[in-house]
C-alpha cells in the first residue's frame, strides 16, 4: 500500500513539472512563432513525443541503462504525461473549426499525428543507437 501511495506521488510531481514545463515551452514557442497557428502546443507534443520514444527505448529489457519501474513510470506517465497537451491540441483544434479555419484545422491534426510519430520514432531510434554504444 504504501509503495503503491508513493507511485502516486512521484507520477503526480512528474505531472506537475510536466505542466510547469508544457507552459513555459509552449508559451516561448507562440511567442517566438505566432499564437495565429498553435505552434507552442504542436512544439510540445512533438518534442514529448521524442522524449518519450528516447526514454523508453534507452530504459527498456533492451535498453543502455535499467531504471527502476516507478522512475520510467515518474518520466513517461508524470513528466511526459503532464508535458504533452493532446487536450489542448484538441480544443485548440475544435475552436479553429468554430472559427471556420478548415485548412489550419486540418493542418493542426496532420502535422500533430504525423510530426509526434516521426519524433516518437526518432527518439526510438536515437536510444537504439545509444543502446548499441560500447
Amino acid at each position: 500500500m504504501a509503495q503503491a501511495l508513493a507511485l502516486y506521488f512521484w507520477v503526480g510531481l512528474g505531472s506537475a513539472l510536466g505542466g510547469m514545463a508544457r507552459y513555459l515551452v509552449s508559451g516561448v514557442v507562440a511567442r517566438a512563432i505566432g499564437e495565429t497557428f498553435p505552434f507552442g502546443t504542436l512544439a510540445v507534443n512533438v518534442l514529448g513525443s521524442l522524449v518519450i520514444g528516447l526514454f523508453v527505448a534507452v530504459t527498456g529489457p533492451d535498453g543502455r541503462l535499467l531504471v527502476d519501474p516507478s522512475i520510467r513510470q515518474f518520466v513517461t506517465l508524470g513528466l511526459c504525461g503532464g508535458f504533452t497537451t493532446f487536450s489542448s491540441f484538441s480544443l485548440q483544434t475544435l475552436v479553429l473549426l468554430q472559427e471556420g479555419e478548415w485548412w489550419l484545422a486540418s493542418l493542426n491534426v496532420l502535422a500533430s499525428v504525423i510530426g509526434c510519430l516521426a519524433a516518437v520514432w526518432l527518439g526510438w531510434q536515437l536510444g537504439q543507437g545509444l543502446n548499441r554504444l560500447p
